[in-house]
């Protein structure tokens, strides 16, 4: 049998290393691939593992020995999911494995431009010391008002963090998150996003990215900022319109901005929509790696290969995922 990986900038030595054991061909391709390149590697194979590259239509349907495609990761907007439901094909992502993880990611970017720690540490690294000028302070998350933008699972754990363990105000805009689910995890629960982000100090992005979210903090909602707010984005980058984003920071509109996702990956200091940003004592642009931890990787790992096992031994494979595109499968699946 043969699987494709995709995206081997991604190093997943226990995947590749359980996936041989099992004595498969595996081929792994590199980011950027094209689509022809694509399709004519994953014609003849049994199981496609991807995490960035898009599976296309075109893709799912030269796959003429296809049983599976398994997203190592969470996000299944880069697949089309109804051209593998048209075929039989099961599609399947691993949901669970960096809740905690992205959160922690979430409030350390939040509490690194709260504290100024990458201006004082270029600083420290240029002079070697510095004094307590008024340019250099900081501020608290204790007492100050966090707003989040989706309340799942990632964002209650954000709630928590905050909430719990600095004190913090916590409320959130979730259409699909009723109140009392919210309360009980230490969030107010606000139905207008504009009313909400007027009061926020800080504000952290943790929804999906559809339809209904695309560009969903743009020109009208950063207005709605103070000056000093903080933003953070470890979800989608397409949530935020990255224009707007830009004319807001170098208008000083914003009080520090911290990024770990972009709508074009990856970033470059020259030639991107972001590029005006790179360097700037108010921006920490972190490189899609807040999933990427000892422990994160560990449980990736284990839940990709039994998503793979299950398709490579002709069982359902399991679907943990409460995406309704996942769950609109009807064959070749079982819900968890």
């Amino acid at each position: 049998m043969k699987v494709v990986r995709t995206d081997r900038e991604l190093e997943c030595p226990e995947i590749d290393a359980g996936l041989r054991a099992r004595g498969v061909e595996l081929v792994t391709l590199p980011d950027g691939i094209s689509e022809a390149d694509l399709v004519e590697q994953v014609a003849d194979a049994d199981l496609l593992l991807m995490c960035y590259t898009p599976v296309t239509g075109s893709v799912i349907a030269n796959a003429r020995k296809l049983r599976g495609i398994v997203k190592y990761g969470v996000g299944i907007d880069a697949i089309d999911v109804p051209a593998a439901v048209a075929r039989s094909i099961p599609v399947v992502n691993v949901p669970e494995y960096a809740e905690e993880t992205v959160a922690e990611g979430a409030f350390a970017l939040m509490i690194a431009l709260a504290k100024r720690m990458p201006e004082i540490g270029r600083a420290m690294a240029a002079g070697g010391w510095i004094w307590p000028e008024q340019r250099w302070l900081g501020r608290d998350i204790a007492g100050a008002t966090l707003g989040l933008v989706g309340a799942g699972k990632i964002g209650r754990s954000m709630a928590r963090m905050a909430g719990q363990g600095f004190r913090a105000r916590v409320l959130g805009f979730d259409p699909n998150v009723d109140a009392q689910t919210m309360a009980a995890a230490g969030i107010e629960k606000v139905d207008d996003l504009h009313a909400m982000l007027r009061e926020c100090d800080f504000v952290s992005l943790h929804c999906v990215l559809n339809a209904a979210t695309r560009g969903l903090i743009g020109r009208a909602e950063l207005a709605c900022l103070k000056p000093s707010a903080v933003l953070v984005n470890v979800s989608r980058g397409a949530l935020i319109d990255e224009s707007a984003l830009v004319e807001a920071v170098l208008a000083a509109r914003l009080g520090g901005v911290g990024l770990d996702v972009y709508a074009m990956e990856p970033l470059a200091k020259a030639g991107h929509m972001l590029s005006p940003l790179f360097g700037r004592d108010d921006v920490i642009l972190f490189p899609h790696l807040t999933f990427f931890t000892v422990e994160a990787m560990r449980r990736l790992s284990e839940d990709t290969l039994a998503r793979c096992f299950e398709i490579l031994d002709g069982r359902p494979v399991q679907v943990r995922s409460h995406d309704p595109r996942l769950r609109a499968q009807r064959q070749n699946v079982v819900f968890a």
